[in-house]
């Protein structure tokens, strides 16, 4: 299969290297020192999918006009959206997209920018970094959920997965919205590592951070709740169990995160939201935590802690300087009273 990759962060190269392993036909779309590493020397995977560097993958600043392509793999960061679609909207054509990004909104925003193209989502659960141009470490290996809309999944996404599930690691489900409530939960672990400059293990080791995240987990679920979200399965987690979690005091619902931790094992992961820092790259928080803060918004509720937590990213992004957990707990502490 032809497949071209729209974004070289650290999901899309990895997704550009497993499929090059398949065997498939990739063009990797990258920028700056990412794109003269990938040509001069390829990508190197590592860790929980084994190791590979790629051997045919071709990489290009953007896809020229004419491109032909069976697949586009759109794995731009949400805030980059726009900018990615107004480029290579006329080079995509009709192609079909595979949207892989966070957030609420991508598969909306793609289908309507590219009418002409059948346009799946895709909740990748992978924990990915990439802190080196042209090299890529897994250190979560997992599945990649494929579907569109709150029904079933059709014929068009069973024929995706039959096509690429084995080299990619998808699966098909249901109710993908549900699961894209869910997987803006997980995302609940991005912001403090992001605040801080700690990996997400260190953060959700240290009890202060840890009971702000299940306050901003707790929060994003009753605002799903309030939303009339039915929440879709994803990492063992589904709407009976999150409906639950949402009545818990903060105390118990700690145990939420560190499910998470132990699921992560002890390789630090650094979320993907600080290794945009540390690229020196905007954030997705606005799609992220911010999203919760949209939504409570629309339904006349707040977010205090996803607001607080949205604000305190940006401030890193301003000022280069990570803050201190007893700030941290000083700033969400002030916006709850």
């Amino acid at each position: 299969m032809r497949v071209a990759v729209i974004g070289a962060g650290a999901l899309g190269s990895t997704f550009a290297a497993l499929l090059d392993r398949a065997g498939h036909e990739v063009t990797l779309v990258a920028r700056g020192e990412q794109l003269k590493a990938v040509r001069e020397h390829g990508i190197r995977l590592g860790g929980g999918f084994g190791d590979w560097r790629t051997t045919r993958l071709v990489a290009v600043p953007r896809l020229e006009a004419g491109s032909r392509v069976d697949l586009v793999l759109f794995a731009v960061k949400a805030q980059d959206t726009a900018a990615a679609l107004d480029e290579h909207g006329d080079t995509i054509g009709g192609a079909p997209v595979l949207v892989i990004q966070n957030g609420l909104e991508g598969v909306d925003t793609v289908s309507s920018a590219l009418p002409d193209s059948s346009c799946i989502g895709a909740l990748s659960i992978v924990a990915a970094s990439y802190l080196e141009p042209g090299s890529v470490t897994v250190t979560t290996p997992a599945t990649t959920y494929i579907g569109r809309g709150t029904g079933s999944p059709d014929a068009e996404v069973r024929k995706l997965e039959a096509e690429l599930g084995e080299a990619l690691k998808l699966s098909a489900i249901g109710n993908f919205v549900g699961a894209q409530w869910t997987k803006l939960l997980v995302n609940q672990l991005n912001a403090l590592p992001a605040i801080t400059g700690e990996s997400v293990q260190a953060v959700i080791a240290d009890r202060p951070l840890r009971r702000i995240m299940a306050r901003s987990m707790r929060e994003t679920v009753r605002t799903g709740i309030a939303a009339g979200i039915r929440f879709g399965s994803l990492q063992g987690l589904g709407n009976l169990r999150l409906r639950f979690f949402a009545l818990l005091p903060v105390t118990l619902g700690q145990a939420l995160p560190l499910l998470f931790a132990l699921r992560m094992g002890s390789v630090p992961n650094p979320g993907s939201t600080l290794q945009s820092l540390k690229r020196g790259q905007r954030t997705e928080i606005d799609f992220l935590n911010g999203a919760v803060v949209r939504q409570a918004r629309s339904l006349g509720r707040t977010a205090p802690v996803n607001e607080t937590l949205t604000e305190l990213v940006h401030k890193v992004e301003e000022s280069g300087v990570f803050l201190t957990p007893g700030d941290v707990g000083h700033a969400v502490e002030t916006a709850r009273h």
